[in-house]
């Protein structure tokens, strides 16, 4: 495992140490192997990288992840129901089949043993009443990978049979990259205000409503944005949708984002501006830039 490192540094690591071919390949891959500092073969199938980097060293990797959770049941559960789910406290306790009592536990120490972190609602909802429960996010890409596609299906991969967890891959896998995207769209968004640099950025989430980006600038703006990870093209529904959510969260965003994987409609196209900003794939490059040897974080573990 790689030592306690942000989300971009461990992106650019990757991209460094693999050198994809192209974005949307290295979002796909990182979502998969990111925070492991392992040497992937870009030019090979995802799924067979899995097979042989994953599935056939499970006993391995199994026991050096286990020396992390100490094989804690409720833990494990936890972070499977994390890993599938929307990451929100009380689904996933739900999900697990824990208490509360022994899910807040569970939680305490996984956030000091660095493998989840929480994410809080950027901004409190409307209604003072609600209590929004934070949500909980992996701090490297991998073990969320292994506690959503490998963890579960432990009886069948330990006796080599391998169908149960690659065909639950295959059937999740495009709504499994979409957190990664949207956990980049941050960095993208980040980096590319550099005239009023973002001061805070996250999510909002209330009980009734969603908006994937929100931030605050230095000058004192609100952007708000959402996040499209489809072979489709965003439309201009897609900033209708988005107005919408910031009217149910009492939001009056200066600035609205899209960003989407593959490019936008010729309607929305002709929307961008200076309150409408479109960013696409190409874009998410300016996240690898001028990258070297320091980028590189070394492995810590065994490489497999």
């Amino acid at each position: 495992m790689s030592k306690k490192t942000t989300l971009l540094q461990q992106f650019r690591s990757f991209y460094f140490q693999n050198n994809p071919q192209d974005i949307e390949r290295a979002i796909e891959y990182f979502a998969v192997f990111g925070g492991m500092s392992w040497s992937i073969d870009m030019s090979k199938n995802l799924e067979e990288l899995i097979e042989s980097k994953v599935l056939k060293n499970y006993t391995y990797i199994h026991g050096d992840i286990t020396k992390i959770t100490q094989s804690d049941k409720i833990s494990h559960s936890l972070l499977s129901a994390v890993a599938v789910g929307d990451g929100r406290v009380h689904s996933a306790l739900k999900r697990a089949r824990i208490s509360r009592a022994e899910g807040e536990r569970a939680i305490e120490t996984l956030e000091s043993k660095n493998i989840i972190k929480a994410e809080y609602s950027l901004e409190s909802p409307p209604n003072s009443e609600d209590k929004i429960d934070e949500k909980l996010n992996f701090n490297t890409p991998f073990m969320r990978f292994w506690f959503a596609f490998v963890s579960p299906y432990f009886k069948t991969i330990k006796d080599g049979d391998f169908k149960e967890a690659k065909e639950s891959f295959a059937n999740r896998k495009s709504e499994f990259y979409e957190l990664m995207f949207l956990k980049l769209s941050h960095e993208l968004i980040k980096k590319s205000f550099k005239d009023d640099p973002i001061v805070e950025i996250g999510s909002y989430w209330d009980r009734n409503t969603q908006i994937d980006i929100l931030a605050k600038t230095k000058s004192g703006k609100i952007v708000a944005g959402t996040c499209k990870y489809s072979n489709q093209k965003a439309k201009k529904s897609e900033l209708s949708k988005l107005h919408e959510q910031c009217h149910q969260a009492e939001l009056t965003p200066d600035i609205s984002v899209i960003v989407s994987k593959s490019g936008f409609s010729n309607e929305l196209k002709a929307l961008k501006g200076e309150d409408v900003k479109l960013f696409a794939l190409k874009n998410f490059k300016t996240l690898v830039e001028e990258l070297s040897k320091k980028d590189f974080i070394e492995c810590e573990g065994k490489k497999y």
